[in-house]
């Protein structure tokens, strides 16, 4: 099994070391899986437990105190599955999956999400914020208005939504990053990404990830998966972009600068994104300060 995986493009990190040997440890997991959604899966659950990154433990918080999840997967038959804005769900790539093997739909959201989980074993309730996240929520001055005062709230974010893009602080690894992988065994393939969301984004806002063809989507041809700012990963549909390119005949290192380059030029925001082909080939390329990757398999 191949595996690729990226642990968020955003600002620089604190201990990348650490997160290396997480990203490591990660798609290490994923390479013994037996298929590639298997491999994808278990990757990307290794990142979600991890409050080093924003995916599961650690997510980013939203404008009503709460931290809320989002994940996609998809495969090159264009099976597909997204769950998002789970409030308490570690696990989302799992449940990413039982949308796209148990149920009729490509996505399912919120409460109704969160009880999908529960049906299948996934543990929910689990509180998803790390100690960082605690203490720059209970540092924000101002704090964010009642939570049943969404007018008020969207007032607040506009200082706080996305961290350091809007108040010129150092970047966080919750103010953008998402994780996510592609694996192939050389026959078939697959893609998941998984996310905490955006930094003080309005209460039930979702981004990219569970967006198809935004934050992830695979073909026969290859896989991608995208982290980033997620509402300019959604206008130019980043992921979809990446794998375009390699259906074109690009190699996958080409089709993820060509992918970059043109999203800079249309938004002139940040994103980075990995990329797969069916034989196991691999490529990177962001334009933030960082995106830490890591790949395995033979």
């Amino acid at each position: 099994m191949y595996v690729i995986a990226h642990g968020g493009a955003g600002g620089a990190v604190e201990e990348p070391e650490r997160r290396q040997a997480t990203l490591d440890e990660a798609t290490a997991a994923g390479a013994t899986a037996a298929t590639p959604v298997d491999a994808v899966v278990a990757t990307v659950r290794v990142l979600e437990s991890s409050p080093r990154f924003n995916a599961g433990v650690g997510g980013a918080i939203q404008s009503d105190g709460v931290v809320r999840t989002d994940a996609g997967i998809m495969t090159d038959d264009r099976l597909v599955g997204a769950a998002c804005s789970m409030p308490g769900v570690e696990r989302a790539c799992e449940v990413a999956r039982i949308v796209m093997e148990e149920t009729p739909h490509v996505c399912v959201s919120g409460v109704h999400a969160v009880d999908l989980a529960a049906a299948f074993g996934i543990e929910t309730g689990v509180d998803l914020r790390s100690e960082d996240t605690r203490e720059r929520w209970a540092a924000l001055d101002p704090s964010p208005p009642a939570r049943d005062d969404p007018r008020g709230q969207l007032d607040w974010l506009v200082g706080e939504f996305g961290g350091s893009a809007a108040t010129g602080d150092d970047a966080r690894p919750e103010d953008y990053d998402t994780v996510g992988a592609v694996a192939t065994n050389g026959e078939t393939l697959a893609t998941c990404t998984s996310t905490g969301g955006r930094w003080a984004a309005l209460a039930g806002r979702v981004g990219d990830v569970p967006q198809v063809g935004s934050g992830f989507f695979a073909t026969h041809a290859g896989g991608a998966s995208a982290t980033g700012a997620g509402e300019d990963i959604v206008r130019v549909t980043l992921a979809r972009r990446a794998v375009d390119h390699l259906e074109l005949g690009r190699d996958p290192g080409t089709a993820a600068e060509l992918a970059i380059e043109e999203f800079e030029d249309i938004t002139g925001s940040e994103a980075g994104v990995v990329v797969m082909d069916r034989d196991g080939a691999s490529g990177s390329a962001f334009n933030s300060d960082g995106m830490q990757t890591s790949v395995a398999g033979e």
